[in-house]
């Protein structure tokens, strides 16, 4: 699954630490997304899409379409 959340977490000066501390997940899980190589449950995806104050759908984005 693609993401934005490396250019999100940047905009807002954010380390992946900041990021995995303002979302109570490891800095390697925020590490694991940003690469592609794990895709976030649904309860954690809401999350970011609440710190960012974005739809799901801007952050996130299926190889499908």
């Amino acid at each position: 699954m693609n993401n934005k959340l490396k250019e999100l977490r940047t905009a807002l000066k954010m380390t992946q630490a900041d990021l995995a501390t303002a979302l109570e997940v490891s800095r390697q899980t925020i590490n694991a997304i940003e690469k592609g190589k794990f895709d976030p449950s649904l309860p954690l995806a809401f999350k970011f899409s609440r710190l960012f104050k974005l739809p799901i759908e801007e952050i996130f984005d299926d190889e499908e379409n």
